[in-house]
């Protein structure tokens, strides 16, 4: 019989921030594969060890996955990544794929789960903190009260400008390099200082504006 993968939101930072479920499931699961994109030990790899037991015990691959828009270099990896896992799964042996937030939301894992699912094999994602609702709870505010939408908007991407229009609270995430240019439009809308942020959230260095 195949293993089964397992997505796993590990959370925004904080290692107390880790469900139950999840930290439960890496300590069962035979592989535990984490994402890299660059040098020194990846964040979803930091976040764990701080919540599951004995996790330095555990056989951990990496799995890499460059920062990088480039269509093809995406598929190659993704396609590659897929690949790797199904070999395990082919075994028998379940693996907990661990993703930062919560796995539905601008995860990197997403397109691992689309392969690996369409290719037969049993799948399961483990919901996690979203960053942003960390975020509002360590500015001590809500995100959206009644009927107010809520928009998540990928601040670096095209269509920031028209998101700022709409109506209701806005959270913009993935804003990386882009910086200089949402400030900019923040300002140029009259919304900067509305605006809060928060930078590295439960991790060490967290700052916030």
């Amino acid at each position: 019989m195949a293993g089964k993968l397992y997505g796993i939101g590990v959370g925004p930072g904080d290692p107390e921030l880790m469900t139950l479920k999840a930290v439960r499931l890496i300590e069962e699961c035979d592989i535990v594969a984490v994402p890299k994109s660059g040098e020194g030990e990846g964040v979803a790899r930091q976040i764990a060890k701080g919540a599951v037991k004995d996790f330095e015990q555990k056989n951990v691959i990496e799995v890499s996955m460059p920062m990088t828009r480039e269509p093809q270099v995406l598929e190659q990896r993704h396609q590659a990544a897929a690949q790797l896992i199904e070999g395990y799964l082919k075994e028998g042996k379940s693996v907990a794929f661990l993703t930062l937030g919560d796995p539905a939301i601008y995860s990197t894992y997403i397109y691992v789960h689309k392969r690996v699912q369409q290719h037969g094999y049993p799948v399961e994602m483990v919901p996690g903190v979203p960053s942003f609702c960390a975020v509002a709870a360590k500015l001590n505010t809500g995100l959206a009260e009644g009927a107010q939408p809520l928009h998540i908007i990928p601040a670096s991407y095209q269509g920031v400008e028209e998101g700022l229009e709409w109506s209701g609270p806005k959270v913009l995430m993935k804003t990386g390099r882009s910086m200089k240019k949402v400030k900019a439009l923040l300002d140029e809308k009259g919304l900067l200082d509305k605006a809060m942020m928060v930078q590295k959230c439960g991790m060490e260095g967290e700052e916030i504006y």
